[in-house]
């Protein structure tokens, strides 16, 4: 060939069209990742000397631009610019995940090979590489900003010279590798705590070691001590903090007296649960010379033991809340103050802040008080003996609802006292709900337990008066303590930071979900404005009690409701249609509620207003902290349930459809509210497809349906302690067995 053909062929080489926008694209589909000049040629599908040399003039361009940048010699990553967003990571069950970008206010889906490591509830910063058009925005995330968790509860597989922590949670689509020297002295097939120490690049699992041995699965302290750890939550206090907490000096002092109302000589009494071991609030009652009434509400003192700056104090932040299991409950602070210096018992003075009011005959505030005071308890009540006292007028208490198990009579000046407040809780309470508070009252499932925690019976709780006297009352002083503190007036101009307890209006959506699922039992929802949507949710609530679908309604009905949660920026309490709310009262269980304590006495003592930032961050805490404890709570009694029908398995049982999916319905069980599921494909007598316009499925052969609400007879087919699952066995329509 001649040298003139040879320079004709060259000159027709080709250019690679756009490669500009070729090498971003490539870069940003994989804004994690660096690539080199044969990986970006491999992309393009070019292997000839010209297109590389065209692709690598092209690199050192964008990098001179500062489109993309050299991370190492040769090897190139793009520059993300605006398309970055924070979020927090929600992974679904089948490995995949969405980070919900406010800014956006939109969820990102992220595919399960674009997750680089992130793991559920970190918070993390995507790149979004295809927008939202017909369908959901396409991320990938570019880093990780900060785990949500780096312990995690599993099964221990020990190999020969290794080990693998199997979570066995939906949500971590990983299990951790654990070096053999890093085992803690775990025994295989044990539940352990794993704490997660480092991720390697090429690395499939990331790298942890056990810091916790939790013992057998299945075993019941096992068990619930994985569902502890599970969310970060103690059950044993540091050494150092029992110690400090032994060392105070709880006895009453007579120069701390003088500093304080002093309220001892005041009618006062507690009513509280039977197995209460703590109490933390207690009323006082007298009838005053103009016939009005005097109220007191009387919490326990907890912020004159727990100081700022003290490691009792720091304790009590961290943990936030008290943790209510089926067995146990894991306090807040040590026993020393929770169950005795702090615990308002009978015949004791102790020290208490106090809301009192003088109450006229319709139960309107004419004056109120707060400020710290000495008390002391006359009586304690269970709200059975209350109850009693409310609903015969008899103060006569029989053995068998007696706290003592023996008969006696009560002083009827107390007798008096709650039948009075009574009367003033309920026209407190008829005010509320014309004022557009929502009357959730929904069934507590309760257990009877053996000397070895056994689950050996089920039983309801409900909410009688007495339960509700004690809860209007508290109410009242929390709400009151807040508008003293929040409420703009001619003393109080000045914006001043509390914490408040606030609740957000209904989400339309969920509401309008929720009119959807009512109508198939013939109810319905006003959605016309504030004032109609809550009368209408009263009706509705109060329409279903004692009906089978009652505990599916009062649950969704709760679903479609906000989350309640502490904050600094108040926006009132939709569901108690209060304007300003807080939590005062629970000090030995609530961090807020000591929050509140201390900021109220700063105020009373006439303290300029506190740093907003840093209460907030404190609310942000107490709310997540909150969240953490009332899913363990759930999660023991979910426990709790799947033990107690392992013992039944032979039985039949008659249930309520509770939930329908694509893979199979859960049903309810009537008699003890227990709840499992059905797999479609455990339905032997057709094939099963999901109508999820209906809330059913519907038999392909049969026409069979299965449909939300309707009752079935069901069997135990597997209850997994270890899981928390349970499976049932369908065995028919209840028209159909009967």
């Amino acid at each position: 060939m001649s040298r003139n053909n040879r320079r004709t062929k060259r000159k027709k080489s080709p250019k690679i069209p756009n490669l500009t926008e070729g090498i971003l694209k490539i870069l940003k589909a994989d804004p994690t990742k660096s690539f080199n000049y044969k990986q970006i040629a491999a992309k393009f599908g070019v292997d000839d000397p010209s297109s590389r040399n065209q692709i690598i003039k092209k690199l050192s361009q964008l990098a001179a631009k500062k489109q993309i940048e050299e991370v190492e010699r040769g090897k190139f990553k793009v520059v993300l610019q605006g398309n970055l967003y924070k979020g927090i990571l929600d992974i679904t069950s089948k490995g995949a995940g969405y980070v919900m970008v406010e800014e956006l206010e939109q969820d990102i889906y992220i595919p399960a090979n674009n997750l680089n490591k992130a793991l559920d509830g970190d918070e993390v910063e995507v790149y979004i590489y295809k927008r939202k058009r017909r369908g959901k925005s396409e991320g990938e995330i570019a880093k990780i900003l900060k785990r949500n968790k780096d312990e995690f509860v599993g099964v221990i597989e020990i190999q020969k010279n290794y080990a693998f922590v199997n979570t066995q949670n939906t949500k971590m689509y990983t299990d951790v590798f654990v070096p053999k020297n890093k085992i803690n002295k775990a025994e295989n097939g044990d539940k352990v705590v794993v704490k997660l120490e480092d991720w390697p690049e090429n690395a499939d699992s990331p790298f942890g070691r056990v810091t916790q041995v939790l013992g057998k699965p299945g075993e019941h302290n096992t068990e619930i001590h994985a569902i502890l750890a599970q969310y970060g939550l103690p059950y044993e206090f540091p050494e150092e903090v029992e110690t400090y907490a032994n060392e105070l000096d709880t006895s009453i002092k007579a120069d701390e007296i003088k500093k304080r109302r002093d309220l001892r000589d005041t009618l006062t009494f507690t009513i509280d649960p039977k197995d209460a071991k703590d109490f933390d609030d207690a009323l006082s009652f007298r009838v005053l010379e103009n016939g009005n009434f005097e109220v007191g509400i009387h919490i326990a003192d907890v912020s004159h033991y727990v100081q700022p700056g003290t490691i009792l104090d720091d304790e009590a932040y961290e943990r936030a809340t008290s943790v209510y299991l089926v067995d146990r409950v894991v306090p807040m602070l040590p026993e020393v103050l929770s169950n005795n210096a702090c615990s308002l018992r009978p015949h004791e003075e102790k020290y208490t802040f106090s809301a009192i009011f003088e109450l006229d005959h319709k139960a309107e505030v004419q004056k109120h008080w707060f400020g710290r005071t000495v008390t002391y308890s006359d009586s304690r009540f269970a709200y059975e003996e209350a109850q009693h006292i409310i609903e015969t007028k008899d103060t006569k208490i029989p053995a068998e609802i007696s706290l003592t198990n023996k008969e006696y009579v009560v002083d009827p000046a107390i007798a008096e006292a709650i039948m009075k407040l009574d009367e003033l809780a309920k026209i407190m309470r008829a005010k509320r709900m014309r004022n557009g508070a929502i009357s959730f009252d929904k069934v507590e499932v309760k257990f009877n337990l053996n000397e070895t925690n056994e689950p050996v019976g089920v039983y309801f709780k409900t909410s009688k008066d007495a339960n509700k006297l004690i809860e209007e009352f508290m109410l009242l002083a929390n709400r009151k303590v807040a508008e003293f503190i929040g409420k703009p007036s001619k003393s109080n101009k000045d914006s001043r930071t509390f914490v408040y307890r606030i609740h957000d209006e209904p989400d339309d959506e969920k509401l309008a979900s929720l009119q959807n699922i009512i109508k198939r039992f013939g109810y319905k929802l006003n959605l016309k404005d504030r004032k109609t949507t809550t009368q209408s949710l009263n009706s509705l609530l109060q329409d279903v009690q004692g009906k089978k679908e009652q505990n599916l309604v009062d649950t969704l009905a709760i679903r479609s409701m906000s989350k309640a949660e502490y904050s600094t920026h108040n926006i009132g309490h939709y569901g108690l249609a209060f304007d300003y709310y807080s939590h005062f009262t629970s000090p030995i269980r609530r961090y807020p509620d000591i929050m509140a304590h201390r900021l109220l006495q700063h105020y009373l003592d006439k303290g300029k207003s506190v740093a907003e930032e840093t209460y907030e961050e404190k609310c942000k805490h107490s709310s997540d902290m909150e969240n953490l404890a009332a899913s363990a709570e759930r999660d023991s009694i979910k426990y709790m349930q799947i033990k107690f029908m392992k013992d039944h398995q032979d039985e039949e049982f008659l249930g309520v459809i509770s939930g329908v999916t694509e893979w199979g319905i859960y049903i309810e069980i009537i008699a003890n509210k227990c709840e499992g599921m059905v797999r479609l494909r455990d339905i032997s007598d057709d094939h099963y497809v999901f109508d999820p316009d209906e809330y059913a499925i519907i038999g392909q052969r049969t026409k069979q349906i299965y449909q939300l609400g309707d009752e079935v007879y069901v069997k135990v087919k597997n209850a997994d302690l270890i899981k928390r699952h349970l499976d049932f066995t369908l065995l028919g329509a209840r028209a159909d067995v009967e």
